[in-house]
């Protein structure tokens, strides 16, 4: 079948996520065969850098022969099984694995299918916890203004105000909104370094107001990712965390796409050495390969459960595919391949060659407003006056011209708005790296003189 014969019936019965389909008659989908490493390659011959990692969740490469190799053995034993009253060895061992990873406190783990459900997970274990011990008052959450916590009701109402939820108001349930440490349009008007993190104080004055009605405080550790690529300093993240054991509230460390060594660390907890009362994970915890979730806790939270049947304490949750065995299975090769081909060395060096790169761009292309790096991830906020931070306007649609420039230059590139971001898998060799970060800065040099 000819590529374009795919296209059409792909614009026939598709309906594409976080896509005006009007689009794609001008700008129709790229069709991929196959992807090896960090490359994606097209049927017309032409191939991608997968700078985002394929919405975030790839790790160690496209198609990893080990990761692949798990896939295919358990695809030979066991598909699929309930997983109420049955289990079997791959959730176990899996469930193992990330203990040993997990902070110390983390002891018990609840498997979903994706970083929605397994925000779901813990936002639903926080509140019924409250009830099971006789505080049915604290049935409320904080969460940051400019936070994205997944797509789903509960998800969506602890997120910030933006363009992926403002339609669905009606439907959300209202939480307490703190302001956001993002220290490049600090809402306070300070300079990181010159401040007194009223970041800070602002959520401590939520929750002295209100703690007594606060379940847990949500929020993704030193970085809102959807939220524009916004890293924040651990003297927060540690401070989020005294405030919670202060008054007595749960903290709940969206993992999602943090998770798994993006930020240079296992978890990014680990740069504050923050234990939470919930860690949520999904994305890269199989590499990218198939979807699963998992909520890990603590023995206090998983006790406040267990008790006789007819006490009604029981936690009514779960999902067809909970604790699917062959996306376990490639979730298990995954975690082991962090030891045995030293991954976290491998972003100590991709991390160097972006911070140069990031570096020389902030000073050299004035529509550059700031940079921001952590790990794996990048960020570049384009701005029209860097005096005045003045944004892009949205009908400008400056993103999806720089989206198309990557593709020219055999880059996937999809921005957040005015922000240009990274979020590479740690497969990337040195000659791959400077060739991106070269056809990069090329594309931004284009926009900025577009813009004078």
């Amino acid at each position: 079948m000819e590529t374009v014969d795919y296209i059409q019936r792909d614009i026939n019965s598709i309906w594409h996520p976080y896509t005006q389909m009007k689009d794609l008659e001008k700008f129709p989908p790229v069709l991929i065969e196959k992807a090896i490493g960090a490359k994606l390659f097209a049927s017309d011959g032409k191939f991608y850098y997968d700078t985002i990692s394929s919405w975030w969740c790839n790790i160690h490469g496209h198609c990893h022969p080990g990761v692949m190799g798990a896939i295919r053995e358990q695809t030979e034993k066991l598909d699929h099984v309930i997983f109420a009253g049955f289990t079997h060895a791959p959730a176990i061992e899996l469930a193992e694995e990330l203990l040993k990873i997990a902070p110390r406190n983390l002891k018990k783990v609840f498997f979903s299918d994706n970083g929605s459900t397994a925000v779901e997970v813990a936002m639903k274990m926080s509140f019924q916890y409250w009830k099971n011990i006789g505080l049915p008052e604290k049935e409320n959450f904080l969460s940051l203004d400019s936070a994205y916590h997944g797509d789903t009701i509960g998800a969506m109402s602890v997120s910030g105000n933006s363009i992926f939820n403002n339609i669905f108001k009606p439907l959300l349930f209202g939480s307490f909104k703190a302001k956001t440490p993002y220290c490049y349009r600090c809402p306070f008007s300070k300079k990181y370094g010159e401040c007194s993190f009223e970041c800070l104080k602002d959520a401590e004055n939520i929750i002295k107001l209100h703690f007594r009605k606060i379940a847990a405080v949500i929020l993704e550790p030193m970085v809102l990712c959807a939220g524009g690529m916004i890293v924040y300093p651990k003297e927060y993240l540690k401070g989020i965390e005294e405030l919670c054991r202060k008054y007595d509230i749960h903290l709940i460390a969206d993992e999602v796409a943090t998770g798994f060594a993006r930020t240079g660390k296992m978890f990014a907890v680990n740069h504050a050495e923050v234990n939470p009362d919930f860690m949520c994970l999904s994305k890269g915890i199989t590499s990218g390969s198939l979807s699963l979730g998992a909520t890990l806790t603590t023995p206090k939270i998983f006790n406040a459960f267990y008790d006789d049947y007819e006490k009604m304490k029981t936690f009514y949750h779960g999902h067809t595919h909970t604790a699917n065995p062959i996306a376990c299975s490639s979730a298990v090769k995954s975690i082991k391949l962090f030891s045995e081909e030293n991954t976290l060395k491998k972003i100590e060096r991709i991390n160097r060659k972006m911070s140069v790169f990031l570096s020389n761009v902030k000073k050299m292309i004035s529509i550059v407003g700031d940079t921001r790096e952590i790990g794996l991830i990048g960020a570049i906020e384009l701005v029209k006056n860097r005096n005045t931070k003045e944004h892009f306007l949205f009908e400008e649609r400056i993103g999806f011209k720089i989206y198309n420039m990557g593709l020219e230059k055999n880059i996937l590139l999809r921005p957040l708005g005015n922000v240009i971001y990274f979020f590479l898998p740690a497969c990337l060799e040195d000659d791959e790296l400077d060739y991106i970060f070269s056809a990069s800065y090329d594309i931004l040099s284009a926009i900025e003189i577009r813009n004078k």
